[in-house]
């Protein structure tokens, strides 16, 4: 199988997107447990993949359009440590999808143990202006289609 045809990694289970994250020792800090950056890296890799998997690709939206997203807002409150080796699944769901913006609720957990809860707002902009701008159609559709 060619590189280019590997699978996408993570599924959607009804409107939530699954994203599985290995811990690895550059995750960590010296004590072996997940930096609290590394969270918004995790988080940020998932959102990335569900675009994917929803057949979005963003880096043809630059090039053609000069639009991209950008993050507006992250709230996160961790609760428990991730540690080395660690398999984390990353829980994202779209809790608000407008003309140039989509909010997030993204879970990082152990199994079913929560460890960290990020909401995220995403906005949709410009390169050349750098202002907000709308989200072509059918990206909004199939991302509001997965509103939880």
């Amino acid at each position: 199988m060619s590189v280019m045809n590997l699978p996408i990694t993570g599924l959607l289970d009804g409107k939530t997107y699954l994203f599985p994250v290995r811990v690895y020792f550059g995750d960590t800090d010296a004590g072996g447990v997940v930096y609290h950056a590394r969270y918004l890296d995790f988080a940020e890799h998932a959102r990335s993949e569900l675009l994917r998997l929803l057949g979005e690709n963003q880096q043809e939206m630059i090039s053609s359009g000069g639009s991209v997203f950008v993050i507006r807002k992250i709230a996160a409150d961790y609760h428990r440590p991730g540690k080395l080796d660690d398999l984390l699944t990353v829980r994202t769901n779209v809790t608000a999808c407008a003309r140039s913006t989509i909010h997030f609720q993204q879970d990082i957990v152990r199994e079913e143990e929560l460890l960290c809860r990020m909401q995220i707002k995403a906005g949709f902009i410009s390169l050349k202006t750098g202002r907000p701008g709308p989200m072509p159609d059918n990206w909004r559709e199939r991302i509001a289609a997965l509103l939880y």
